[in-house]
């Protein structure tokens, strides 16, 4: 649906508004940028990989390339089935 308002002023007024509402609108998305920009500065501190992590990246990357058609649930699930029997695991529970 469209409406037709009448607007009174000159040419230059009408501009100055809608330069002041897009300078208003600006701001705003600059200020919300800001923001994000500010909590991704702001984020933890990550921590270092544990064993398992270690393990399972080292083996599921072996798997991949050993099973490149295998989809990757059904290899994580052998990944981290390896792990329970692992010599990693049982040096970690130390």
């Amino acid at each position: 649906m469209v409406y037709l308002v009448k607007v009174e002023g000159t040419l230059e007024e009408l501009r100055a508004l809608f330069v002041e509402e897009a300078k208003k609108e600006a701001k705003a998305t600059a200020k919300r940028a800001g923001k994000t920009a500010v909590k991704k500065a702001v984020k933890k501190a990550k921590r270092a990989p544990s064993a398992y992590n270690k393990y399972m990246k080292m083996k599921l990357a072996k798997l991949k390339k050993k099973h490149p058609k295998t989809p990757h649930a059904t290899l994580f699930k052998r990944a981290a089935k390896a792990w329970k029997s692992s010599p990693e695991r049982k040096r970690s529970m130390k």
